[in-house]
């Protein structure tokens, strides 16, 4: 049995869809193992759904890796630390491919959260090619976000430089209320918000402001903000939401109480961390 496998064998899964969350988690960490061992972390942090996993403890699994410059620069590009990924995989009994993905191959749900120098890549075992994860890297980010060390203790123990909890709810909070969607919806936005409610994280509306002005070209107030929030919140199918975020979690029990109004309901118990702008 290779390291990765036993890796794998820790969580116990049990059954295919399981194994597979599984697979993705831990060819994760071995990323972030890679990254770390070859300095990108001097230059970029770690944030979204899987950091929130991660680190954090969100009850749900996720896909993908997204990570931001900490200041913007030209001259950082992911494809300089891949040979610290590669090799890191091989010490764990794995070989890997790395693939660069066009944007025009995104559909419009995604498309609309990438700039045009965003670097994405797709990263595969090199024989079980449908188990992969996406790795992205925003190298002209939104900024005044803060980040702090997090620890990981496997493959082995080190630090990843990931987005503050309260950074990473702003990025949330603007995927949730500004994600181009008609029939699909990405529910792990929806299962991710209630995770920040119920454990009382405070949303930093600066970078949220950030964010809204880079990417929509706008600038929101917390009103105006919240009214669109309500209004986003309240016309959404929550069955598609549900659909969408079914297969994440261990337990699908726990969406039972969803409705639209329960999620207005959260929205009042948004804490903020800082003023408005």
């Amino acid at each position: 049995m290779t390291l990765f496998d036993e890796m794998v064998a820790q969580y116990a899964p049990q059954n295919p869809v399981e194994k597979l969350n599984a697979q993705h988690e831990v060819m994760q960490q071995i990323v972030l193992a890679g990254l770390q061992r070859g300095g990108f972390f001097a230059h970029a942090a770690f944030y979204g759904g899987t950091c929130l996993r991660i680190f954090h403890g969100l009850r749900r699994f996720s896909e993908d890796m997204d990570f931001s410059l900490v200041e913007k620069n030209p001259n950082v590009h992911l494809d300089e630390y891949f040979p610290s990924i590669v090799e890191e995989f091989k010490i764990t009994g794995r070989e890997v491919d790395i693939t660069k993905r066009d944007k025009k191959t995104f559909g419009k749900i995604e498309s609309a959260f990438l700039k045009d120098n965003t670097e994405i890549y797709n990263m595969a075992f090199r024989t079980e090619k449908q188990i992969k994860i996406k790795i992205e890297l925003d190298t002209d980010p939104p900024l005044r976000f803060d980040t702090e060390q997090k620890q990981v203790m496997a493959p082995y123990a080190f630090n990843v430089r990931c987005v503050s909890l309260p950074c990473l709810y702003a990025g949330k909070m603007h995927a949730l209320v500004f994600r181009n969607w008609k029939t699909r919806v990405k529910g792990r936005d929806w299962y991710d918000f209630e995770w920040y409610v119920r454990n009382g994280i405070e949303l930093d509306y600066n970078h949220l402001h950030e964010r809204i002005k880079e990417f929509n070209g706008k600038s929101l107030d917390k009103e105006e903000f919240i009214a669109l929030l309500n209004e986003r919140l309240s016309s959404t199918s929550i069955s598609l939401v549900k659909q969408d975020v079914e297969r994440f979690v261990r337990n699908p029990r726990e969406l039972d109480f969803w409705s639209n109004d329960y999620f207005l309901e959260l929205a009042k118990k948004i804490r903020f961390k800082q003023a408005t702008v």
